[in-house]
């Protein structure tokens, strides 16, 4: 067996990790970064592309901004956002990868829990 060499991760570096993964853990959130991994987007336009008030928009927005994982620019009366930089595109193409590369098994998964009453 082999072990790890490495030492275990900071127990700040476990949270911050934990706090970006339940971030992630959010449809609503999931797809507003697919529409910031295309391209830069101002809060109306997510908001009218999402249908969410602004408002939500917003709100999401400002917990994305807090775990770094968007970034904003003004431009005269309106806030654009996009992906913070390139591990968070990194880090959404590879989850939206493994999402996609197994989705028979993924089917077969939820038609055995409906057949069971679990879904």
């Amino acid at each position: 067996m082999t072990k790890v060499q490495d030492p275990p991760l900071a127990e700040a570096t476990v949270v911050a990790l934990a706090e970006i993964f339940k971030a992630l853990g959010d449809t609503t959130r999931v797809r507003m970064l697919d529409a910031l991994a295309r391209d830069e987007v101002c809060v109306c336009d997510l908001a009218g592309m999402l249908g969410l008030t602004e408002s939500a928009v917003s709100h999401q927005l400002r917990l994305l901004r807090s775990l770094r994982l968007v970034k904003s620019r003004r431009d005269g009366r309106h806030i654009y956002y996009a992906l913070a930089d390139h591990h968070i595109v990194k880090l959404f193409e590879q989850g939206l990868e493994h999402v996609q590369e197994l989705p028979t098994r993924l089917n077969a998964q939820v038609s055995t829990l409906k057949k069971s009453g679990e879904a």
